[in-house]
């Protein structure tokens, strides 16, 4: 885990020798993660909360992003994702944004976004959607079901768009 704050320095360091545009260019990042670790005791409950496991996940991701200010924290309007993102945007001092994963990245979200640092939290199959969306290109399949520690980091500055993802357990 100590690894994992000289990684985000390193990438972004190269992020930012890489690209040619000028200083005044806004940036924009996004951190996309999927719901921490669900209860799946009853198969009919269609809003399952986390798990233990998951709610030390959900605490883990806080950690992990302490020393990056985020300006807004989404997520689905599910108890998991909630859950997930709520110890996120309590460190942060922020509150929770709901999205609707059947229309991402729209007009009215890229607006509210642009210029900030953002965390999202979505599922197995709308968090890789969202991240082709913004990257516009079909890149990345939908998450394992047993996969939970899977960070995209999309960066956005000018035209250039960057992304990767880190496997993170």
């Amino acid at each position: 885990m100590k690894a994992l704050p000289i990684l985000f320095v390193l990438f972004f360091s190269l992020l930012s020798c890489a690209q040619n545009s000028s200083q005044e260019e806004i940036t924009t990042t996004y951190f996309f993660v999927r719901h921490a670790e669900k209860d799946i005791s009853d198969p009919n409950n269609r809003n399952p909360a986390l798990t233990e496991e998951g709610k030390n996940r959900a605490q883990n991701w806080s950690r992990i992003l302490s020393d990056t200010k985020i300006d807004l924290v989404f997520t689905t309007d599910y108890d998991r994702t909630r859950q997930t993102a709520m110890p996120i945007a309590q460190s942060q001092g922020v509150t929770l944004t709901i999205y609707d994963p059947r229309d991402l990245y729209n007009t009215d979200f890229q607006q509210k976004t642009k210029g900030k640092t953002c965390m999202i939290v979505g599922h197995s199959n709308t968090t890789p959607a969202f991240v082709n969306k913004i990257i516009g290109k079909k890149k990345y399949i939908d998450i394992d079901e047993k996969v939970y520690g899977k960070l995209f980091v999309i960066k956005i500055k000018g035209d250039v768009v960057t992304d990767i993802v880190l496997n993170i357990n």
